[in-house]
């Protein structure tokens, strides 16, 4: 009986949530412009960096194309030698109207508790839906699967899209995707292979682990 092949190394990708910002629990920035990171988030940009390059190899960073997240991929593609490269599906999601607003007055709207416990069935007004996010970011982690096959990739993104992605792959409802926790510079690590993706770690701070058992 001729032997099954084997099957080709899983890509590997590490979504890391943009460091502290001077309004990261405050206000929701959205896609504002010209917001940075704070001496905290640089610090906690470049202590990511190093737990990054510890990793065997990295092929690639990506990052979404927001300040934030741009100042937090710059140390990780320097202390591994390679340089950002920007993608518009990683960016954070488009909340329209409600971009630059402070969280506790949005926390007084009646739309927060369907924004909290149906966001399925959310758009954010004048902006982009949940579900349309995360059919941005799953369909932009496929195709960079497709780019890096069996390679392990950075890809520097915001908490909501991030846990999308994470919901995504334990096929786990949209509607409960708010259950998962994504701090500052974190990293939730993927593995994509033939029979489907496996959540290695999620808001992880420690990467001794990110290769399936």
């Amino acid at each position: 009986m001729p032997r099954r092949p084997k099957p080709p190394p899983p890509t590997v990708v590490l979504l890391v949530r943009h460091g502290q910002t001077p309004t990261t629990g405050e206000v929701l920035p959205g896609r504002a412009p010209g917001l940075h990171l704070a001496d905290t988030g640089r610090a906690q940009a470049e202590a990511a960096a190093e737990r990054i390059a510890r990793l065997p190899k990295v092929d690639a960073v990506y990052a979404s194309p927001l300040e934030r997240a741009r100042e937090t991929a710059a140390p990780i593609a320097r202390k591994l030698g390679l340089r950002v490269r920007t993608e518009r599906g990683l960016n954070e999601c488009d909340f329209g109207e409600w971009t630059g607003a402070k969280l506790k007055e949005l926390a007084k709207l009646p739309e927060w508790r369907t924004v909290q416990r149906y966001p399925s069935g959310f758009r954010f007004p004048g902006g982009e839906s949940f579900s349309e996010m995360q059919t941005r970011i799953t369909g932009t982690l496929s195709r960079l699967r497709a780019e890096h096959a069996g390679q392990t990739v950075v890809c520097v993104s915001h908490a909501d899209p991030i846990k999308a992605a994470v919901a995504a792959a334990m096929g786990t409802h949209l509607d409960l995707f708010q259950r998962i926790v994504i701090n500052p510079c974190s990293v939730t690590t993927l593995a994509y292979g033939d029979t489907g993706p496996l959540v290695l770690g999620v808001n992880a701070t420690d990467l001794a682990e990110v290769k399936p058992a």
